[in-house]
């Protein structure tokens, strides 16, 4: 069973805590979603939160960027207490950044005017903003769709994009929403080398959620399952794909990464 990350854990080698939840719990109306969540995330780290629909995935993403505050718990960024931090400061001040399932980009825009209106908002001098936007556009390969409206490229074009759009402020942490979501196979591979290249490249910690386990296992470092508002499983894609209690409640006895 190869995997892509077979070859490095980065993470093993870098053992400075960036990102923190300390017991967190969540409720909708009277809906427990998550209850005294905790789990750490290290520096280069590529961590994996998989679950089945509304086990809270996409909830922890909105807590630790501060779009959604938990009922209790903590979140820590750098080992400061960010609870009470609001999204812009957590951005900012702890280079946070996050990439949504939906969106994430201007619609009427194009890719050029997209990746310009970020890099207006984060870094003020035209020269360094130029270069860092020369500096996405080829590593993500928007020569050919520079000029062309958002709303006019391919799916996987346009996950690019938002991804890019993210990493305009050089981010420590990023936050990945179902990056695969709705995606064929060759955006998929093209997302996971991003991935790959973002961890050894830039040194970023990354945090993946998806509902595709098989694509998901073979980007990350370790990996949590979260079911029933708790995490019942925690380690290594090998690990979790072993363990008796995520195959009961999540993987089935059949499930394999292709």
């Amino acid at each position: 069973m190869a995997l892509i990350k077979r070859f490095r854990i980065k993470s093993f080698k870098e053992q400075q805590t960036l990102l923190q939840l300390d017991r967190v719990s969540m409720f909708y109306d009277k809906r427990r979603i998550l209850n005294d969540i905790s789990f750490k995330v290290n520096r280069a780290e590529v961590l994996g939160l998989l679950g089945p629909n509304g086990a809270g995935k996409s909830t922890i993403m909105k807590i630790l960027m501060g779009i959604e505050q938990q009922k209790s718990g903590k979140i820590f960024l750098k080992g400061t207490d960010c609870t009470n931090i609001p999204i812009y400061e957590r951005s900012s001040m702890f280079r946070l950044s996050y990439c949504p399932q939906y969106g994430g980009y201007f619609y009427d825009l194009t890719v050029l005017e997209n990746l310009t209106a970020v890099a207006e908002i984060h870094i003020k001098e035209k020269n360094l903003r130029m270069s860092k936007i020369d500096k996405i556009v080829g590593q993500f390969g928007f020569d050919s769709i520079l000029h062309t409206k958002a709303k006019t490229i391919s799916g996987g074009e346009r996950r690019k994009l938002a991804i890019g759009m993210a990493i305009i402020n050089d981010p420590e942490i990023l936050l990945l929403d179902e990056p695969y979501a709705a995606l064929d196979i060759l955006s998929v591979k093209m997302i996971q080398e991003i991935i790959i290249n973002l961890q050894s490249m830039e040194n970023m910690s990354i945090i993946v959620t998806d509902h595709n386990a098989s694509d998901l296992l073979k980007t990350v470092d370790r990996c949590l399952v979260l079911a029933n508002t708790k995490i019942i499983a925690s380690g290594s894609p090998q690990e979790i794909i072993n363990d008796t209690h995520a195959r009961s409640v999540y993987f089935g006895n059949e499930f394999k990464i292709n």
